[in-house]
């Protein structure tokens, strides 16, 4: 049985900054687990990695398009893609700061309901400058989920049920829950990494510990 704490059952967590890797064996957590995981649809990765990532974002944030072109597409391969880690996508919009987070983050749930989230948050990043600024940007939006493979009527049909923007905003409580008040965060196996490293190698760091670490525990437990 997987003993990942979930995001929904924690509350306000200590700030690790990223140089400080050497704590990362404090993020194991011996909580209960959750057999279902209701953010399947934006999830990468095996659900029995050892090791779970939340990574809490916001589409309109530069910091959070620089770690998605840049860092991501590594920690990807060496780790999501070989296993050891799973990898859930957390809305958090800072709408003071970013007015069309949200509408971005709706169309993206819409574009999950149609399985095609991770096409369209990489391509929300990529075409960030194209949308960030318009004073409507749903057509636009829209526009990049159809393109992303996502079906133009069941996008729309989405949009006006209101089940997009409650499931945003369930998620910034998930976010604010766990300690998070800027983007990008992530929530690892209890604890809270604040901030987007410029390179894959402080991330990896941390990775590498707690998989260390999780995989130990695992070998050891008696059968």
């Amino acid at each position: 049985m997987r003993s990942h704490r979930h995001l929904d059952q924690v509350g306000p967590l200590t700030s690790i900054p990223f140089p400080r890797v050497f704590l990362a064996a404090a993020l194991v957590v011996t909580a209960g687990a959750q057999d279902t995981d209701p953010l399947a649809a934006r999830s990468m990765g095996a659900a029995n990695a050892p090791v779970t990532v939340y990574e809490m974002a916001d589409f309109q944030c530069p910091a959070c398009r620089m770690f998605t072109v840049t860092v991501l597409p590594t920690l990807e391969r060496e780790f999501v893609q070989t296993g050891k880690v799973r990898w859930v996508f957390i809305n958090l919009p800072l709408t003071s700061i970013h007015p069309n987070a949200v509408a971005a983050a709706e169309v993206a749930m819409c574009a999950a309901r149609q399985g095609h989230f991770w096409r369209m948050h990489d391509a929300l990043y990529q075409e960030q400058d194209s949308w960030a600024t318009l004073a409507d940007p749903t057509p636009a939006l829209i526009a990049i989920a159809q393109r992303a493979g996502a079906d133009r009527a069941k996008l729309r049909a989405c949009l006006t049920d209101g089940n997009a923007r409650k499931a945003v905003e369930a998620d910034a409580q998930r976010a604010l829950r766990s300690g998070a008040h800027a983007t990008p965060s992530f929530y690892i196996e209890g604890g809270l990494l604040e901030g987007a490293p410029s390179t894959p190698d402080p991330m990896r760091h941390v990775l590498d510990s707690i998989y260390a670490v999780r995989t130990s525990q695992t070998s050891s437990t008696p059968k």
